[in-house]
């Protein structure tokens, strides 16, 4: 897998569905991003002040 980039579009849904309980795993397939990005978000080492969604895209897979 390519090792692609977390882009500020993709931080309020990571929130979000960690928030849900979503798994890192269940939200890295959705972006097709390694879970390390992931943990990056959550962290607060990429884009801090970004806040949640209100909800998660349509596609977005059920828990």
């Amino acid at each position: 897998m390519n090792d692609r980039k977390v882009t500020p579009d993709m931080v309020p849904v990571i929130k979000l569905a960690r928030d849900l309980n979503y798994n890192y795993a269940r939200i890295a397939s959705y972006f097709q991003i390694n879970q390390g990005r992931i943990a990056d978000v959550m962290k607060g080492r990429k884009f801090p002040d970004i806040p949640p969604a209100k909800q998660l895209p349509p596609d977005f897979p059920s828990a």
